[in-house]
């Protein structure tokens, strides 16, 4: 017998069949005499509905608002799991963020978990319930519901699987595991039957869909090992863990492309000391995430100032800069038309060579660079939003990864 934390991702809960498919797959694995505690997203699409309704009726909602609201589509999920396995003849039990005791910060719409309290979680258990828990939500000390971010239901399950100590944890997605690259851009990508942390969690940072950033590197402080798998087969998926055995010896393990980024240009900023701390400051404030930072060397007392932001926040990086640049001078720029491409491998700290190699292979493909990020494992770059493609399948080719 196995204590099992599995999660379930909106096109996996998308309608009612895919919903009783679920719930057939969960009662076949607790008939095997497991523990369960299952993680589900709300239905494919519904969180995009709600966010249109509340910007239908405010343009500008608050954070807090938009978290009461989205809340509700896990909430339909769990229950409609609950109610499909019941009807199945299994003794399930759903419950809210909340109820399963998961408390966070207070920062509305990203909050951390700061604690989970599973005594009634182990209660079902022992009963021999499955718990059906709501992914991407839980409360905060003062009793407000907080969600935890696009993705956050595999925060919730990795954090769940860690605060129960779970055997086995299970990413439930629409796609087999982890891929070289998008196979719906790279026609010959290959799954990866494993992958270290350091490069799952940059491959999710960098624009892969398949996890979110936050639950991998959950994962990796407590030592979660965890499968991403399909709920539409029963084919073996990636396992992602501290170490594999390939680890150095493979100099690329996968190419990323994030085409929701804009590049923001700050020109003629004030060059003296602590003008970049509060442009950076103020996108803190507004819990902004900013990437790959250029400024020039500062000339007749002037300079220019460069990053990344993520597409979705940019209206609130205009908001947020405004005050800043009154203070430090200058004016922003926002380019849309960008994006963001990225190869990754614990290969790099041992191997040279491979900046060269990406930057000939895009240069060869007419491909220009307008900004260059690099760390012990990745390298990105920034280019034109309508050249993304054919960068992921030029890389994937250069680096051989069609090979693994």
């Amino acid at each position: 017998m196995a204590r099992i934390v599995q999660k379930y991702g909106g096109t996996s809960v998308a309608d009612v069949e895919r919903i009783k498919n679920v719930a057939a797959r969960i009662k076949a694995i607790q008939g095997e005499g497991n523990e369960l505690v299952v993680v589900v997203s709300a239905r494919a699409g519904v969180t995009n509905e709600l966010i249109a309704r509340a910007k239908a009726v405010c343009p500008m909602p608050s954070e807090r608002e938009m978290d009461q609201l989205l809340a509700i589509g896990e909430q339909e999920t769990i229950a409609l799991t609950a109610m499909a396995l019941q009807g199945m003849g299994v003794n399930a039990v759903s419950y809210t963020g909340a109820q399963a005791g998961i408390f966070t910060d207070t920062v509305h719409t990203k909050a951390k978990i700061t604690t989970i309290k599973a005594k009634a979680l182990e209660k079902d258990l022992k009963a021999g319930k499955v718990i059906i828990v709501a992914g991407f939500q839980g409360i905060n000390e003062e009793g407000q519901v907080t969600t935890l971010g696009r993705g956050g239901s595999d925060l919730t399950a990795i954090a769940l699987a860690a605060a129960i100590r779970a055997d086995k944890c299970e990413i439930y997605t629409d796609v087999d595991g982890v891929y070289t690259a998008d196979p719906r851009v790279v026609k010959d990508a290959r799954k990866l039957a494993e992958i270290s942390y350091d490069e799952m969690l940059e491959l999710a940072s960098l624009g892969s869909k398949v996890m979110q950033s936050r639950s991998v590197e959950f994962a990796a402080k407590y030592n979660v090992v965890f499968e991403v798998r399909s709920s539409f087969n029963q084919n073996p998926g990636t396992i992602v863990k501290q170490e594999v055995a390939y680890m150095e010896k493979v100099l690329v393990r996968g190419v990323a492309v994030d085409k929701d980024q804009a590049k923001v240009v700050i020109s003629n900023i004030t060059d003296r000391p602590g003008s970049a701390a509060k442009v950076f400051r103020a996108l803190a404030n507004a819990h902004i995430n900013v990437d790959m930072i250029v400024q020039n060397v500062g000339r007749a007392g002037i300079a220019n100032l460069t990053f990344t932001v993520p597409l979705s926040e940019k209206d609130k990086a205009v908001r947020a800069l405004e005050p800043a640049l009154r203070e430090v001078g200058g004016e922003a720029a926002f380019d849309e038309a960008i994006a963001k491409l990225s190869v990754v491998g614990v290969g790099m700290k041992t191997h040279s060579g491979v900046a060269a190699t990406l930057f000939q292979t895009l240069a060869d493909a007419g491909i220009n660079l307008e900004l260059i990020s690099t760390s012990e494992i990745k390298i990105s770059v920034v280019i034109k939003k309508d050249r993304a493609d054919d960068a992921a399948r030029a890389a994937h080719a250069a680096f051989g990864l069609d090979k693994l």
